[in-house]
């Protein structure tokens, strides 16, 4: 596979991606793993959540958390990228222009995110079949979501401070796609800022982020089938907190797609080649 490859991506079970990565950067080729095997540089938090035992950790300290948008300086000249889950994305991607400018306090983040179906992935299970899940919503994973650490480690990187958080997710009955809406108490800082336009000139230069206009909120229909992210937000001065919404496809931006985005940034291609027109599969 080295010999014949410039980069190699990796979407294997927890913990199977370790020992092919450290063979095929030995080989000095390119892995960009879209499991979560290398998305945290502290083995202890992996080992913790995933409940597997990491046997690489220097490889997994030198690795590159592959949200482009944020962290595509340190992408460029990456050995290895721990692709971002698909919750994480939307909800860095969200919080990104707060948490960076002190604008909320990190302690007070709450975030409540529906998803489709697809991405409780391709095994059979009772609460993924069409009869059970249709015509229903419902909370899972209540506390204890592994995607959960992840996120407060890329929003304490961002913000420079430690980050806390409670997430729920809720699986809707829709094929594909991510609603992340976020709260959080806004600083002094931030009650005084015009948000919007902070976000604006945030996302001015990025393809695929796009601000919505006032009042126009994001719809998973929107962003189906693409490697878009849509946020928009509205400060609530009457409660002191602000609210953010995003939304992406869980399938590409929240994996694949993202996948390719970090090889075009890795090899100096424009980021969205490939990434344009994508076949909608589920």
């Amino acid at each position: 596979m080295a010999q014949a490859a410039d980069v190699v991506f990796l979407a294997l079970p927890h913990g199977h991606a370790v020992d092919t990565a450290t063979a095929l950067c030995q080989k000095g080729v390119k892995v960009i793993d879209l499991g979560a095997d290398f998305r945290f540089n502290d083995v202890n938090i992996y080992e913790e959540w995933y409940k597997v035992h990491h046997n690489n950790p220097e490889l997994a300290a030198k690795a590159v958390y592959g949200l482009p948008e944020i962290w595509r300086e340190k992408v460029k000249n990456a050995e290895i990228i721990g692709n971002p889950g698909c919750f994480p994305t939307s909800v860095a991607l969200g919080l990104y222009p707060l948490a960076k400018n002190g604008m909320i306090d990190m302690q007070s983040i709450i975030i409540d995110s529906k998803s489709g179906v697809s991405g409780a992935g391709r095994t059979p299970g009772s609460a993924t079949v069409y009869s059970e899940c249709n015509e229903s919503i419902n909370a899972y994973k209540v506390a204890c979501h592994r995607h959960t650490p992840e996120m407060e480690q890329s929003l304490s990187r961002i913000s420079g401070e430690k980050a806390l958080l409670n997430f729920t997710p809720h699986l809707t009955p829709m094929t594909r796609g991510i609603l992340s809406t976020m709260y959080a108490t806004l600083t002094e800082k931030g009650k005084s800022t015009d948000l919007k336009k902070l976000y604006e000139e945030t996302y001015a230069d990025e393809y695929f982020v796009r601000v919505l206009p006032d009042e126009v909120w994001p719809h998973t229909k929107w962003v189906a089938g693409s490697n878009f992210c849509d946020v928009n937000l509205k400060a609530d001065l009457r409660t002191g907190r602000v609210i953010v919404c995003s939304c992406i496809d869980n399938v590409v931006k929240g994996a694949a797609g993202q996948a390719v985005q970090n090889m075009n940034i890795i090899f100096g291609l424009p980021e969205n080649t490939g990434l344009r027109q994508v076949p909608m599969f589920p």
